[in-house]
């Protein structure tokens, strides 16, 4: 009988992970205990994904609040320093300005506005028009902003992090000023000391700044790049990707990734004798159609993957081909004409890059697409499945 099922997705339950645990058994376990348990079987070319999440606590990757301080200190001594477009999260970075701010004299906040990087509004777009402010243009002091825009919350987690972050800054000791500005060169108005704050634009706020006259510019990927008093660090992020564990610590984003991912692709051919590909997954790359947040605050969807995992799908449009080429064909014989387009496709393996019948397919990494896939499955909350099993992805029509 014809196989009627594609791409299926399973979150797998594991243990709790601590620090020092066997990450790499545990995941090769956990699959093998659910198949049994389910009565599925692998197949070459499943994907194992683990979450970030659990490969940084079996690490033991984190840092106090303490340690971040001392970072900041180091690179900026006693200057005011300019903290830029930082997102508006308390998991994602309040626990890290706490840090910062410990080990400055003075802060100028500076966020971005009516949203920050991620999609996280401090203002309505409808009331910036109403009230005729250019967020391209416009610098805004605190006291104007509160003028314009009052004391509004986020749609989702009822904060006013304008004062959130205000008073966690001033609780760590530090004074602070507050402006709301788009381009990064109004920071220079206030000091030449700067940390940018935001992810996925930071190289080119840093080159910006630099080129304006900054005296001295870091971003998050600078801080805790290396270990300070025997904190965890990450030699290519530092900062970005944390995520708080403790009121006063922070988990960091993992390190030796690639190490992990070859070794338990080579346990599951050890053991199953099939090629399995493996990656770490953190932030899924999709965006919320009603609080606006793009969910991407990892620095990357994926820090580590195995080989079979590089590259973006070489897939055709079946409606296209159903209403194009094969436009007069219908039942068996359309499907059959469609399976031979596909082997064809297949067997030639060149690219179909700017070809018409792959218009409206998804021309994205896989692992950013496998990797969102994973988030979704797996969710933020207490699901209990850091590890995600997906099957059939690479499969087409004609399988």
């Amino acid at each position: 009988m014809e196989r009627m099922v594609g791409t299926v997705s399973r979150g797998i339950r594991a243990p709790i992970i601590r620090q020092g645990d066997d990450l790499e058994k545990i995941v090769v376990d956990s699959v093998l205990a659910a198949a049994e348990s389910e009565g599925f079987s692998l197949q070459d070319r499943d994907v194992v994904a683990v979450t970030e999440a659990v490969v940084a606590r079996s690490q033991g990757n984190y840092a106090h609040i303490d340690q971040i301080a001392e970072d900041v200190r180091e690179k900026f001594g006693d200057h005011t320093v300019g903290v830029l477009f930082p997102i508006l999260s308390r998991n994602r970075f309040a626990i890290c300005l706490k840090g910062i701010a410990k080990g400055c004299r003075k802060v100028v906040l500076m966020l971005s506005y009516p949203s920050d990087e991620v999609g996280n509004h401090l203002v309505d777009l409808d009331v910036l028009d109403e009230k005729g402010v250019n967020p391209w243009s416009d610098v805004l002091t605190e006291e104007r902003y509160r003028e314009l825009f009052g004391y509004g919350t986020h749609v989702f987690t009822g904060v006013d992090y304008v004062a959130y972050y205000k008073q966690l800054i001033q609780d760590c000791g530090a004074e602070v000023e507050i402006v709301f500005a788009n381009n990064p060169k109004a920071i220079l108005s206030y000091t030449k000391h700067v940390l940018a704050c935001d992810i996925h634009t930071r190289r080119r706020t840093k080159r910006i700044l630099e080129a304006a006259g900054a005296e001295c510019v870091y971003t998050l990927e600078d801080i805790l790049s290396h270990s300070v008093n025997g904190s965890g660090y990450n030699d290519r992020y530092g900062l970005l990707g944390s995520n708080k564990a403790t009121e006063e610590t922070v988990k960091l984003f993992p390190i030796h990734c690639q190490e992990l991912v070859d070794a338990v692709q080579k346990s599951f051919l050890e053991k199953t004798g099939k090629h399995i590909e493996v990656m770490v997954y953190g932030d899924g790359a999709f965006k919320d159609p009603v609080g606006k947040i793009w969910e991407l605050a990892d620095p990357v969807v994926s820090p580590a993957y195995t080989q079979g995992l590089e590259g973006t799908p070489n897939e055709v449009k079946l409606k296209y081909l159903a209403d194009n080429d094969f436009a007069d064909l219908s039942g068996q014989e359309l499907k059959t004409a469609i399976q031979s387009y596909i082997r064809e496709k297949d067997e030639k393996a060149a690219s179909l890059k700017g070809t018409m019948v792959t218009q409206g397919t998804t021309p994205r990494r896989l692992t950013d697409l496998i990797g969102s896939l994973a988030d979704l499955t797996s969710g933020s909350g207490d699901k209990g499945t850091p590890i995600i099993l997906v099957q059939g992805y690479f499969d087409n029509y004609t399988k």
